[in-house]
């Protein structure tokens, strides 16, 4: 048995089958993937990996597994999944998903190729786990694979709590404990026992408070944005890097493979110089969701490509200085959670009427964003605000104030 300090759970003991995996050059790669990607540029102590992570969401779905009395085989495979469910993440977790997701088809965690051969694909064959079984508990199949990837899932209920630790930000504060002990299956389904409607609001609210705060925080978002660009520049570089980098390569990347690989490679040379000094774009265009047209919301990423060039030809800039950021329709995953009243199983979003409150919270904090250089940023923002078809009075950010404690409400009317 492995005996692990950690800053959220105080002490987790790895025993069985994760502790073999542990040291499994896949398991370890996590060590150098961030958390939180980018947002290291707001918070600075947010440097906490997927390792940590991982070993979080770990000891809690063990604490799960054995308080909802699941048989040993079941127990082995859940927590042997809970160990492995980010292994494959690409370099800074999140932020280019989407541009490796394009180019291959995959999420990061569609890894059955990945948990059944190699080191890890061993580890589990020798202590009688089925790796195809592994990965399908990952993608939240079946009964026990709610526990792993789900409206209720312990990854929220480990990030949360983490993300908050290591930001200093409190709202991300949840009774995991509680939590944990007051699931139950009824009919196949996992959800909280009686009495937990407010257990279950706890999460919701945590998330919803911090998306503005950490997540979706807008120097978080440009950075993201920016390296985003970076690597799609990458990928179709024709000087070539120091080491050949296609997209399936660049899921199987560390943050500091990814890094120096943009270092090395002209194309991307420039926004390293950036990204290590923290030279980052500024908002030209910040726009809320009732100012923005449909067909703006609907644009694939081939259209959103055109218009950025559109606006940097038209505004006589390098193209490279003009990213436009349409974040997806917000939502909230767990409102679909199910919790149980006088003993019949309900929606939580049909129960509480704090879920109707979210929706509109987030909708008001939702915003399209425009960046580019300081010294650009009205002459790219009228530009952009005309293209895009957006109120450039209402849009534009003309007045970005610095040594301000911002909060969730900055940008209500």
């Amino acid at each position: 048995m492995a005996t692990i300090k950690d800053s959220v759970h105080d002490h987790i003991e790895v025993t069985g089958p994760p502790e073999a995996l542990l040291d499994t050059p896949a398991v370890q790669r996590l060590r150098r993937i961030r958390q939180l990607g980018t947002a290291q540029f707001v918070y600075p102590s947010a440097n906490h990996t997927r390792f940590e992570h991982s070993l979080g969401v770990y000891h809690l779905a063990s604490r799960a597994a054995e308080r909802l009395d699941l048989p040993e085989r079941d127990v082995a495979h859940v927590e042997a999944a809970a160990l492995l469910h980010d292994v494959g993440h690409g370099p800074f977790s999140h932020n280019i998903e989407a541009l490796t997701h394009r180019r291959t088809g995959k999420y990061h965690d569609e890894v059955e190729e990945l948990i059944a051969s190699g080191r890890v694909g061993e580890t589990l064959r020798e202590h009688d786990l089925d790796p195809e079984r592994v990965a399908q508990l990952i993608r939240g199949e079946g009964t026990y694979g709610q526990l792993v990837s789900g409206e209720l899932d312990v990854d929220r209920m480990d990030y949360l709590v983490r993300d908050a630790h290591h930001t200093g930000v409190p709202y991300g504060t949840i009774d995991h404990e509680r939590l944990t002990r007051e699931l139950t299956f009824v009919d196949g389904e996992l959800v909280l026992d009686e009495g937990n409607v407010q257990t279950a609001e706890s999460l919701l609210l945590a998330r919803a408070l911090m998306n503005p705060t950490v997540y979706k925080h807008h120097v978080a978002r440009i950075s993201k944005a920016m390296l985003r660009r970076a690597s799609e520049r990458l990928l179709d570089s024709e000087s070539g890097a120091a080491v050949d980098v296609d997209a399936e390569r660049l899921r199987r990347m560390d943050d500091h493979d990814l890094i120096v690989a943009l270092r090395s490679t002209p194309e991307t040379e420039r926004f390293s110089r950036r990204f290590d000094a923290r030279r980052l774009l500024k908002r030209s265009v910040w726009a809320e969701w009732s100012d923005v047209p449909e067909w703006i919301l609907d644009a694939d990423h081939r259209e959103i490509r055109r218009i950025e060039r559109q606006i940097a030809e038209e505004a006589d800039v390098d193209s490279t200085d003009v990213i436009v950021d349409v974040p997806s329709e917000p939502s909230i995953t767990e409102s679909s959670s199910r919790v149980l009243v006088n003993g019949e199983m309900r929606r939580l979003d049909g129960q509480s009427p704090l879920v109707s409150a979210l929706r509109t919270a987030q909708k008001g904090q939702w915003r399209l964003g425009v960046y580019t250089r300081e010294e650009l940023t009205d002459r790219v923002g009228r530009i952009a605000a005309e293209k895009l078809d957006i109120d450039a009075e209402g849009g534009l950010v003309t007045d970005v104030r610095t040594k301000v404690y911002h909060t969730l409400d900055e940008f209500e009317r």
